[in-house]
């Protein structure tokens, strides 16, 4: 099955989807990225006095690198202004990501759950319009089938000081366990983001995920949580 992950920034992909997005593509499946902004607003830029400008290109250039270290189908990385989506009409930003699902053609969607899991506005802005972007094509008979929506499960949040949106056990329809080759690989995404080391190295990223990932999908409801996100969907 043919996968897309949309989200606004560099390493989006890499604090918890990509233990999801390797092991797809170990079980066959063709895993697509759409990054919606080069994230060169983020405060690390002063750390290395670079513009937003000089800024967004290094972070594409370490985004290079992880494409070739999950070994993703594709990788398409946009220039919208990180930070800024809150400002652009969200009719903009759902015609360039209809544009990239016509060319991807997705069995499956995938972006962040309602809450963006940090709560900032980029996430929350995300979330809104690829929803919209898939019950307006879905009705328009394309080849998607489900839309899901990365998320924590409560347990990820022990003994952590950072205040993160999770998602009930009851909310939750997906949950993937991923083995040693996954989380290796996430790893070395990871370090890809030469600027953004001591960031994931407060956040622990690995170490909290541990060995589940997990998803809410749109308008639907498995209790048990389904094993895989392509279970249940026929081809």
């Amino acid at each position: 099955m043919t996968i897309l992950y949309i989200y606004p920034h560099p390493d989006d992909e890499s604090f918890g989807p990509a233990l999801a997005m390797t092991s797809q593509l170990r079980n066959g499946h063709q895993v697509h990225l759409l990054t919606l902004t080069k994230g060169g607003a983020t405060k690390k830029r002063f750390t290395y006095d670079l513009s937003v400008e000089e800024m967004g290109e290094v972070r594409y250039r370490e985004m290079l690198e992880v494409e070739k270290v999950l070994g993703l189908t594709s990788m398409k990385v946009l220039d919208l202004p990180d930070s800024g989506l809150k400002e652009m009409n969200p009719i903009d930003i759902e015609e360039v990501i209809e544009q990239h699902i016509h060319e991807i053609q997705p069995d499956i969607l995938v972006t962040y759950a309602v809450h963006g899991i940090s709560g900032f506005h980029d996430h929350l802005v995300t979330h809104a319009v690829v929803k919209r972007a898939y019950c307006n094509l879905r009705s328009n008979e394309t080849s998607m089938k489900r839309l899901a929506l990365f998320t924590l499960a409560e347990s990820d949040m022990a003994d952590t000081k950072f205040k993160l949106s999770t998602s009930t056990e009851n909310e939750i329809d997906c949950a993937i366990t991923v083995d040693e080759t996954d989380i290796e690989q996430s790893r070395q995404a990871l370090l890809c983001y030469k600027t953004y080391q001591d960031v994931i190295a407060e956040v622990n990223v690995l170490e909290r995920l541990g060995d589940t990932v997990y998803f809410e999908l749109f308008q639907e409801n498995f209790s048990p949580p389904l094993k895989d996100l392509t279970e249940g969907i026929n081809e």
